[in-house]
């Protein structure tokens, strides 16, 4: 009796010094997002997976202010830049299947590039080391002082004949790290030249129907239609207007994903599980670039970055997370695999910080105060 009331007593005193972790309720999550409670105006859907499972999946707001939807787990967001980790996976896929080599050069894939991209190989596309101009910034040399919805929309096709028509890259491949749009608009190009199918429909095979993602596509106006669409919109001062598209909004690789947190739950549980690429394939997409010119950098500060994932820590958690950020969206996803937790916030308004909600949320699980 004596050594079970002793072993009681161990055990209630290893329960006060590691309490188990409280139970995080759904009205805690929900007050965090209660500033985009709305049957009038544009909002948010908030995905939040615990140890493989959604434990929390709401919308907040509407999809558009003409026919007022309320948005939901099914509705398709632009996810912008984070279509990159998609684009990244399907370079992994093919460099899996043998198609390509990471250290493949540009020119290998595009003989009529100009000299200054014989440099440049995939590795340095998918790492933003490229060193390839910034076709936004050529384009708005285009067109001076033009308001961007007058600016014609460029594809994927023309990116890559601008970029044919520099002479220079910005930097030596490799010696800098530079967030580059222009290597995604590439990277899908390649995946097209490879496959022999167009980038959409590589995506499509490959990604997203294996995985369900039935709700999910690459937008070519013209050419699909996105079911239960949120449309993006600019607010400032508490008043909206709807800006849904950009001259940008029309190249596939760098963004132009849309997808729903229904979908995007598949595919957290796809990463989770390595359904699509073993953790041995994947482990180059999670390792940081060290640029031969020194440590990357941004202006906000130091980056890790691997392919399609930024891999900066979040205080002592492993994080592999992205933003995406367009004309009338905001969305994050991010990842904490060591806890198991992943949080993805996608808004379809300019005046939210979805990664800072995101981190928020994930606070409650980690018992952190920032």
């Amino acid at each position: 009796m004596q050594k079970i009331l002793a072993t009681g007593l161990l055990l209630a005193l290893v329960f006060l010094v590691n309490p188990a972790p409280a139970q995080i309720s759904s009205d805690q999550i929900d007050s965090i997002f209660a500033g985009l409670k709305s049957t009038k105006m544009p909002g948010a859907a908030v995905l939040v997976v615990r140890k493989g499972q959604p434990v929390f999946r709401r919308g907040y707001g509407v999809t558009d202010l003409r026919t007022l939807t309320p948005i939901d787990a099914q509705t398709n967001f632009r996810i912008a830049s984070d279509s990159k980790q998609f684009t990244a996976a399907c370079i992994m896929l093919l460099a899996r299947d043998g198609k390509l080599h990471y250290d493949e050069h540009l020119t290998h894939f595009f003989p009529e590039f100009p000299a200054y991209g014989k440099p440049i190989t995939v590795r340095h596309l998918l790492n933003h080391t490229s060193g390839l101009p910034d076709y936004e910034d050529i384009l708005t040399a285009e067109y001076p002082n033009t308001p961007d919805d007058q600016i014609p929309q460029i594809h994927n096709a023309q990116v890559l004949k601008l970029l044919e028509q520099q002479t220079a890259a910005k930097f030596p491949a490799g010696s800098k790290w530079e967030y580059s749009n222009s290597g995604y608009v590439v990277l899908a190009q390649i995946v097209e030249r490879v496959s022999g199918e167009s980038f959409g429909q590589f995506l499509e095979d490959r990604i997203f129907r294996p995985l369900k993602m039935t709700n999910t596509l690459a937008y070519e106006k013209g050419k699909n239609e996105v079911p239960h669409r949120a449309y993006g919109h600019t607010c400032e001062k508490g008043r909206c207007r709807e800006t849904d598209q950009s001259s940008t909004s029309a190249t596939l690789g760098d963004g132009g994903i849309y997808t729903s947190i229904d979908d995007l739950a598949k595919w957290d549980r796809a990463l989770r599980d390595h359904t699509l690429l073993s953790e041995a394939e994947m482990k180059p997409a999670l390792t940081a670039v060290k640029p031969t010119g020194g440590p990357a950098t941004s202006p906000e500060g130091p980056v890790r970055y691997g392919f399609g994932w930024r891999v900066e820590p979040y205080g002592t958690h492993k994080r592999m997370w992205h933003d995406g950020e367009t004309m009338g969206f905001r969305s994050t996803i991010q990842r904490l695999p060591h806890d198991d937790l992943t949080v993805i916030v996608l808004a379809n308004r300019t005046d939210v910080n979805p990664a800072d909600l995101a981190l928020k949320v994930a606070d409650l699980y980690l018992g952190e105060r920032r």
